[in-house]
């Protein structure tokens, strides 16, 4: 049969993983797919580099577009990343009628539904494994393995960056900031790192996994997004006195009532797990996504969330699925985001001010009596009931000490609204951090 002909996007970090394990896996690849798979050409701007990586074995070229122009040319593997020459590559692609291979979790986040409808109407393949958790296959686990499945809820850590701090401040009690230094030195962390700290690169994917669990749009302007840069080292330790780690989650949820869904509830922050749990445990800076659905119960995804081979793997199983289904009649591929594109369900994303769940409050107050009574009494007042109490005895000299309290689950909005009033109490002393909490039941 004849092969799949491939245009490569970027040879960077993971084309040239990609260049590199469909080159050395050839024949396994061959066999697991029916027909071989071969890059043909490689568009890259430094053509230099590029000829190097594939010497006389592919044509390269220096823009992208020009893959768009070659009737050979099967499957364009979009590795450019962002919103903005990607997103016009692989809108032409479609409109070509290539199928399309990417990595891009930005550009579908923001521009999924675009895309995913111009392919549907020009009946092309949109793969996209390796957009979500580098290496692990999430998004063939939801789309397939899983669909017999109500998903209740899925909790990611789908940011090795972040993950790698945080396991660094909890273990070496190191602050964030120098934690961070060398997250850059060790290259788990680029030298602009905000999309990893503040949460959007991990909100970018969790967006994508709300929409295949729930069969809604990709809806990235809904998700709530905080980052770990408040986060302060005494939290950490704090959390772990009280059985808790603190890792950043992307976390969405089915919210229901009386067997009918409410909402979606997308979110990403910092939040508290029981150090019990299995993915509490995850350190460095691996990724695991933890799904609950109502027929399989718990199952959890573990690996390497980037680097260059572990996501070529992901990039060539879909190159896999591509060659496999590539005969198919469209309307009977597996559905880009799991459910049929014409029975995406109108289900409101919630605001963080409905989102219920519990919490981690830390407040720094006056060492006076009565104090922790004012406390408890506003949290009541607001029908915020508490779990437990942790209250740090002042140093020597010192007039003032940290008062944690764990709540009980609780409307947000009502949590924020109990919170100012506490900030109001001439006995505290600065702001309230409040960190949310996950038992993952």
């Amino acid at each position: 049969m004849k092969p799949i002909n491939v245009g490569l996007a970027g040879i960077g970090t993971v084309g040239s993983g990609t260049w590199e394990v469909l080159s050395r896996n050839q024949d396994e690849i061959r066999r697991r797919a029916g027909r071989g798979i071969e890059i043909t050409t490689v568009a890259d701007l430094d053509t230099e580099r590029a000829r190097g990586l594939v010497g006389d074995r592919a044509k390269v070229v220096a823009s992208a577009f020009e893959l768009l122009d070659d009737p050979s040319i099967d499957v364009v593997v979009e590795l450019i990343g962002g919103y903005g020459v990607a997103k016009d590559l692989v809108l032409k692609a479609i409109a070509a009628g290539k199928h399309v291979v990417t990595a891009n979790k930005a550009l579908l986040a923001v521009h999924g539904s675009e895309i995913f409808a111009a392919a549907q109407q020009r009946g092309v393949i949109v793969a996209f494994e390796a957009a979500v958790a580098g290496g692990i296959p999430i998004i063939k686990a939801l789309r397939e393995g899983l669909t017999a499945n109500r998903v209740e809820w899925i909790a990611g850590i789908i940011n090795g960056t972040t993950n790698f701090i945080l396991s660094e401040m909890r273990d070496k009690g190191l602050p964030f900031d120098q934690v961070l230094a060398e997250a850059q030195r060790l290259g788990y962390a680029e030298a602009d790192p905000t999309f990893d700290i503040e949460g959007v690169d991990a909100a970018h994917k969790a967006t994508i996994l709300a929409s295949i669990a729930f069969g809604i749009p990709v809806q990235f302007d809904k998700a709530y997004v905080e980052g770990i840069t408040r986060l302060q080292s005494e939290d950490i330790r704090y959390a772990e006195k009280l059985g808790y780690r603190i890792k950043l989650l992307g976390i969405t949820r089915r919210r229901q009532e009386g067997g009918r869904t409410l909402g979606i509830e997308l979110r990403v922050h910092p939040t508290l797990i029981p150090a019990s749990r299995l993915i509490a445990n995850v350190e460095g800076a691996m990724n695991a996504v933890w799904v609950k659905g109502d027929a399989v119960g718990h199952t959890m995804y573990y690996g390497k969330g980037a680097g260059s081979e572990p996501t070529a793997s992901a990039v060539i199983a879909d190159l896999v699925d591509v060659a496999r289904a590539v005969t198919v009649d469209p309307d009977h591929r597996v559905p880009y985001l799991a459910f049929q594109s014409d029975a995406l369900a109108d289900v409101p994303v919630l605001p963080i001010d409905e989102v219920e769940t519990a919490y981690y409050l830390r407040v720094r107050v006056a060492d006076e009596p009565g104090v922790l009574a004012d406390i408890t009494r506003l949290l009541a007042d607001a029908r915020i009931s508490i779990d437990a109490v942790l209250q740090r005895e002042p140093a020597e000299g010192e007039n003032a000490t940290d008062l944690i309290l764990l709540t009980h689950r609780s409307i947000e909005g009502r949590v924020q609204s109990a919170i100012q009033r506490i900030e109001a109490l001439p006995t505290v002393l600065s702001s309230v951090s409040l960190i949310r909490l996950e038992d993952l039941n």
